[in-house]
């Protein structure tokens, strides 16, 4: 996985910083902020998901696309 910046399917980019590891389980975890402002969770915030999730595909009116791809 690399560090950078990702296009989320829905259209809005992120940044990946980090990979982390849940303490509990050591599953691997993606650590990544959001590129944008939103009024409810304030500047760029940032959010966790599960390795496997964030490079899953998700298939979008009939087609196969990653979730997250990376940019640069």
């Amino acid at each position: 996985m690399k560090l950078g910046k990702y296009k989320h399917y829905k259209g809005k980019f992120y940044e990946v910083i980090a990979i982390a590891r849940l303490e509990s389980t050591m599953d691997k975890m993606v650590v990544y902020k959001a590129l944008y402002d939103t009024s409810d969770l304030g500047k760029n915030p940032v959010f966790v998901r599960p390795l496997n999730e964030f490079e899953e595909e998700v298939e979008i009116d009939g087609k196969i696309v990653p979730r997250f791809e990376f940019v640069k």
